[in-house]
């Protein structure tokens, strides 16, 4: 996941800086510290540690239940400093908030797919069409189709308000028909990100 030999303690007095970022919705959490020692914690656990000023080695979520589970840790080109995409069990911020810069913007589709996720693993909630949708497979491709075909006649109309309805519709279903195959958003960013890596610089 991380080759810890080739982070900067010294740089940062013994620490580096650690961006928890939602896997997610992409949302930046809460910035942080931590020695060697709260990344092989982090590591060994699979959930977050920071070494913090006043409370010494710190295991997110230990009191509160809010931990972070570790989806991926990226040092950056420096090495002394850290990206940690997690899964937040609850608020990052002390304050009770999501995160600790307060209304950060929102990966929509992220939160999109995020729900979709929930109705697939509780299919059982009332009156849930995300749920229907995920339980027949018929319903779920006619759908599919018909909103490509309605995104299609709405860009022949050259209707930019109707298209851009569209897509989102589309988007939707794309995200519950991916979900179904045991698919996510994030293997579409996987497949993007690789596509981009590919394609020549500008």
């Amino acid at each position: 996941m991380i080759d810890l030999d080739r982070l900067d303690f010294g740089k940062g007095g013994g620490v580096v800086t650690v961006v928890a970022q939602d896997a997610v919705t992409g949302a930046v959490l809460m910035v942080a510290q931590a020695d060697r020692d709260a990344l092989e914690r982090t590591l060994a656990t699979g959930e977050m540690h920071y070494r913090s000023r006043t409370r010494g080695l710190w295991h997110k979520g230990a009191t509160s239940g809010n931990v972070q589970r570790v989806v991926a840790l990226i040092a950056d080109c420096d090495g002394d400093s850290v990206l940690a995409r997690v899964r937040p069990a609850g608020p990052a911020c002390h304050t009770g908030a999501t995160t600790c810069f307060g209304a950060a913007p929102a990966d929509v589709l992220g939160a999109l797919d995020a729900t979709i996720a929930a109705r697939a693993a509780a299919p059982a909630v009332a009156g849930s069409y995300t749920a229907r949708l995920l339980g027949d497979r018929n319903l779920r491709l006619k759908k599919l189709g018909e909103e490509a075909v309605e995104l299609a006649t709405a860009c022949m109309d050259g209707d930019r308000a109707r298209a851009a309805e569209e897509s989102a519709d589309l988007l939707y279903h794309a995200l519950v028909a991916l979900r179904a195959v045991g698919g996510s958003l994030a293997d579409v960013r996987a497949v993007l990100d690789a596509r981009a890596a590919r394609s020549p610089s500008a």
